[in-house]
């Protein structure tokens, strides 16, 4: 009844806007033929802005479903019930108390597949639709089609598209003339390929441009036909928007054009053979708006021609970009996009990975290296045994364990106890946060810009405290409970002795652990786990030793301000991470403010400062003076200055890379020596970068394509294999890969003459224009990073980076995808490998 109601009243709202004659939807129709007797009837709606009409399949008790008849007719078959093409929406109608309504704006078609079943005459069709904005909804209304299956009709609305090229819809689908052609074959064979390409002339206008090449024995038409009663001529057609306007007509180049009487259209036409190209030159008033419309041709041989091809493509101005359907950026295989769903799979790469054209290679892919991270969480443990907080409770613990046992066994039995229970309560601590955050959040660490800045701030704080200004506490509360509980003895006594130690030492063993956890979850959704049970090991190690082998206590060092020392130390270490994580932030927004000079500069300058303080020139609140300084200290500011010399070396200019010339100690930590502020960047082939936008220079100054269509359009025109890097910003192997693998003269000059590289940066957060939803993952696809994360777990069965594939332009992959792995060698058999198969297989396929 509800319903009812807010429908009446939505129609008596509209009903005293009828002064304004809204008419938000505009209609075409048209009739394509697709071989072998085979037709769709296509009907498209256009809707002005913020203005829907609502899909077949909508629930029916909020707006009025869209209905689509054909009248009954002798002369065709029904093929299949009517399809919907277009930009699927599923969102709450606040118009029918927030219904979840699914519903089209901007632009759908609906196709109706039929056959004919005798001699053709006309057909008949009518749309029942109801159309809504944001604050009302027009009554449903009925619009009739009538077609003329010999020569189609015009549309029931006057819709105005503008034309630069030839022909219109296609008018003529004589059977006679259009190929019979089964469905298994159309799909397989098309003789033309079409790459489109955008060239900026000024700051508003811009030079479309669609270059075709035609397989021997083929042809496409010129626009300029004497009339529509012939093939369809080649064209650009822009969908009607005030954004843009058209600079002149199309540019028609060819070197192999025939002009002349064309005896099965009888009529005089000028065919293209070959290569041709298409350039249309637009004016955009505002460039951050796509503009759309369609490339249009008919191929033909000597006796019959296929059905006209319609490829939809969109201008993307602001980022020098034009895409077209079928393809990305400049051609390529096509993304599958229905709606807002994204399917990126690509069958011949799936079956090709479990059984890859070569029969050389090893797979080499690798998961976190769980010892490294126990040995990381092992030494941030010695490390905060050395502070104040701690060091001084190793004499005082074991004593009173001795003094307070009735034996020599049971003293060594609670001191055991004690440190089994430091380690129990660092596990759980580990294990909470792996429960409470999740793997995959663990795991987003690594990349999530709000986290990394959020750590940054974090580190700050840590490295203030450490510097003395002040002091990171838990309350007082909780450590005054867990001394009442120790008092009770027995183990439970012994376990909140523990207890009571991991809340009084948190001023000091809390930044290391917030470190060591935050690092170690890049490695592994385990990562917190394992860290904890080496930081927990090694903090109590000391408790047994000392209750074990007593007499060892008095060769313990005494307490003094060089624990102070090791706190200030650590500040600045502190500091140094805390860029780190503002790196990743910046690289993978690309912000542009923490550029390679300035992190490695003010890396030299916190490492010269430590080296500086421990000699004494600099203090800080709770230092105590420097009466002698000693030898270990001395030598310890040595090694800080000696780190800081070092990392001046990092600034030195390589012409071989025109870069910076990378540290092997820094690969992971420092962004790349090509993202810096001061030197030009390196040249790359104007004529390449005009038609793949996403060609660049990577490290090592070598040529590659960030997009994985772009790069493989380019390397069909080459005849080379593809190599593809899955990398990241924030990816500590993949840098290694680069600065360490990379720079041997034999690998990079194969990756340079060898391959076409595409480097895919699984964690760029670039936003895409639109966003979707994975078919196979079910993920949201909202950036760029997510694209190609997305791509490599559907087609490869593998989200860790990096990851190397070696493939063919036919995307056959050729040896099996190898991760990290730092020997060179292995990394140069790999690609010889992967060369020598493709050459194989590139013969025998007739790859040139």
């Amino acid at each position: 009844m509800k319903f009812a109601y807010n429908l009446i009243l939505i129609f008596f709202i509209s009903s005293r806007l009828a002064a304004q004659i809204l008419d938000p939807v505009h209609w075409e129709s048209k009739i394509n033929s697709i071989g072998n007797q085979e037709y769709e009837l296509i009907i498209s709606a256009t809707m002005d802005k913020g203005w829907c009409i609502y899909s077949q399949t909508s629930d029916p008790n909020g707006a009025i479903p869209t209905e689509v008849t054909i009248e009954k007719n002798s002369s065709i078959e029904l093929l299949g019930k009517v399809e919907e093409r277009g930009k699927l929406k599923k969102a709450p109608e606040p118009l029918f108390e927030n219904a979840i309504l699914a519903k089209y704006y901007d632009h759908v078609d609906f196709v109706q597949k039929f056959k004919a079943a005798g001699p053709l005459n006309t057909l008949k069709a009518s749309t029942y639709f109801m159309a809504c904005n944001s604050e009302t909804c027009i009554p449903p209304t009925t619009k009739e089609f009538t077609l003329s299956l010999n020569n189609q009709s015009s549309p029931a609305q006057n819709e105005e598209i503008k034309k630069t090229g030839g022909g219109g819809m296609p008018m003529n689908i004589d059977p006679v003339i259009s190929a019979d052609i089964n469905p298994e074959s159309q799909t397989i064979f098309d003789p033309i390929k079409v790459q489109a390409s955008l060239k900026k002339i000024s700051e508003k206008q811009f030079a479309v441009q669609f270059e075709t090449t035609i397989e021997k024995g083929w042809h496409i038409y010129s626009s300029d036909l004497p009339s529509d009663d012939g093939p369809r001529g080649s064209g650009i057609e822009f969908t009607k928007d005030d954004n843009f306007s058209l600079d002149g007509k199309v540019e028609e180049i060819c070197e192999h054009k025939w002009s002349g009487y064309d005896d099965i259209f009888e009529m005089n036409v000028t065919k293209f053979k070959e290569k041709a190209s298409f350039t249309q030159k637009i004016n955009i008033v505002d460039i951050t708006k796509p503009v759309k419309g369609f490339f249009t041709y008919q191929t033909c041989d000597a006796s019959k021609c296929l059905p006209p091809k319609n490829l939809a493509f969109e201008i993307l101005a602001d980022k020098n970009t034009i895409l077209l359907e079928g393809n990305s950026p400049a051609g390529g295989t096509g993304l599958k996009i229905d709606g807002n769903k994204l399917d990126q799979v690509i069958p011949q790469i799936k079956e090709s990975l479990v059984s890859p054209v070569g029969n050389c290679g090893e797979e080499n892919i690798k998961g976190a290296n769980h010892f490294w991270t126990f040995l990381f969480g092992f030494l941030g443990g010695l490390v905060a045994l050395l502070t104040p907080c701690v060091f001084p409770m190793i004499p005082l613990t074991v004593s009173f364990f001795l003094k307070g046992s009735k034996d020599k066994k049971s003293g060594i039995k609670n001191g055991i106890l004690y440190g089994l229970s430091i380690i129990l309560i660092y596990v759980v601590l580990g294990t909470l946060i792996n429960i409470i955050a999740g793997p995959t959040a663990l795991n987003d660490l690594s990349t999530n810009w709000i986290a990394n800045v959020i750590f940054f701030i974090i580190f700050i704080v840590f490295a203030l405290s450490f510097f003395g200004f002040f002091e990171i506490t838990l309350p007082s509360s909780w450590s005054n409970k867990s001394d009442a509980m120790a008092d009770k003895g027995g183990v439970i006594g012994i376990f909140f002795m523990a207890f009571t130690l991991a809340i009084v030492s948190f001023s000091c063993t809390g930044p290391i652990i917030g470190s060591a956890i935050v690092e170690s979850a890049r490695s592994s959704s385990l990562g917190p786990v394992i860290v904890m049970c080496g930081f927990s090991l090694a903090l109590a190690l000391p408790f047994g030793l000392f209750a074990a082998f007593p007499a060892l206590l008095n060769t313990l060092p005494k307490s003094g301000g060089w624990m102070t020392n090791v706190k200030v130390v650590l500040g600045f270490i502190e500091l140094a991470l805390a860029l780190k994580f503002l790196s990743t932030a910046d690289m993978t927004k690309h912000w542009g403010i923490l550029g390679y000079e300035i992190f490695m500069g003010l890396w030299l300058i916190l490492f010269a400062l430590t080296g500086i303080y421990l000699l004494g020139w600099i203090k800080f609140p709770h230092d105590s003076p420097i009466k002698k300084l000693s030898i270990p200290r001395f030598s310890f500011a040595l090694l800080f200055l000696g780190i800081a010399v070092y990392l001046g070396f990092g600034f030195r200019y390589s012409e071989k890379y025109q870069s910076y010339t990378s540290l092997s100690l820094m690969s992971g930590l420092a962004p790349p020596s090509t993202y810096n502020y001061f030197l030009k960047k390196p040249d790359v082939d104007p004529e390449i970068k005009a038609r793949f936008p996403s060609f660049t220079k990577c490290a090592n100054n070598i040529d590659c394509f960030h997009d994985y269509y772009e790069g493989l359009t380019y390397a069909k025109e080459k005849g080379l294999p593809i190599f593809i890097d899955f990398t990241g910003y924030a990816c500590v192997n993949c840098r290694k890969t680069e600065e360490h693998i990379w720079v041997n003269d034999k690998i990079r000059n194969s990756l340079m003459k060898d391959f076409v590289l595409v480097s895919l940066y699984v964690d760029d957060k670039e936003m895409l224009n639109e966003q979707y939803i994975s078919v196979h993952t079910k993920n949201p696809i909202r950036n760029v990073g997510n694209k190609w994360a997305d791509f490599q777990i559907v087609n490869f069965n593998q989200n860790s980076q990096p990851l190397y594939v070696v493939m063919s332009p036919d995307e056959k992959i050729i040896t099996k995808p190898r991760g990290y792995h730092p020997d060179i060698e292995e990394y140069r058999t790999f690609l010889e490998c992967g060369l020598k198969a493709y050459k194989e297989y590139s013969s025998s396929v007739g790859i040139q």
